[in-house]
């Protein structure tokens, strides 16, 4: 759980989930020691009394099944304000690029110490945008491939939440050339609830 009543009320809250050794001002970063994707009362305990005005979680969802992929998304949903939103980024599962591929695939290529070790789903654009549509939120791609390999990118801030792995931020990519992207997405909790 964590504490967000210690933050300024007159401050956006900003979380990034499992931040690793991502630090960035004005946001406060988070391990799963303290918000767990997938454990319900971290995510209703920590903003029962203050929703979040944007989470940013870079490369965490690939290693949840679907079903807990789904859970995750609803529990962000659920802790996000009105018109607040996720900023999300994972392996591109329709890169063209073989290494890439091999080094991103589900179970990973190598020891269990390798990143990709529990790499449990390889989403590409659409799959990655019904997940967090079905779970009720307006979704814009940022950055992804198409079927035919095809890199398409549009303008974002790096202001409302930076992806180091991003075309834009990766030293990887240089020289108009494309050595690692990911498929990045911004989920946004509607303003005013659907009339359904």
């Amino acid at each position: 759980m964590i504490d967000v009543s210690r933050l300024p009320l007159d401050a956006p809250l900003r979380v990034i989930i499992g931040a690793g050794t991502q630090f960035y001002d004005g946001w406060v970063a988070t391990q799963k020691a303290q918000l767990d994707l997938l454990i319900e009362a971290d995510w209703t305990q920590s903003f029962a009394n203050r929703k979040a005005d944007a989470f940013l979680c870079e490369h965490v969802w690939e290693h949840l099944t679907l079903a807990e992929a789904a859970a995750a998304a609803r529990y962000c949903f659920a802790a996000l304000r009105p018109g607040g939103y996720l900023r999300v980024a994972v392996p591109d599962g329709l890169f063209p690029n073989i290494e890439y591929q091999r080094s991103v695939q589900v179970g990973g290529p190598g020891p269990a110490e390798h990143p990709a070790a529990d790499h449990k789903v390889l989403y590409n654009y659409r799959q990655f945008s019904a997940l967090f549509a079905a779970a009720g939120f307006d979704v814009t791609l940022l950055e992804y491939c198409d079927e035919r390999g095809r890199f398409h990118a549009r303008d974002w801030e790096l202001s409302l939440g930076p992806i180091y792995r991003s075309q834009r931020m990766d030293h990887r990519n240089k020289d108009g050339s494309l050595g690692f992207v990911s498929l990045i997405l911004d989920a946004q909790r509607p303003r005013t609830p659907s009339a359904t």
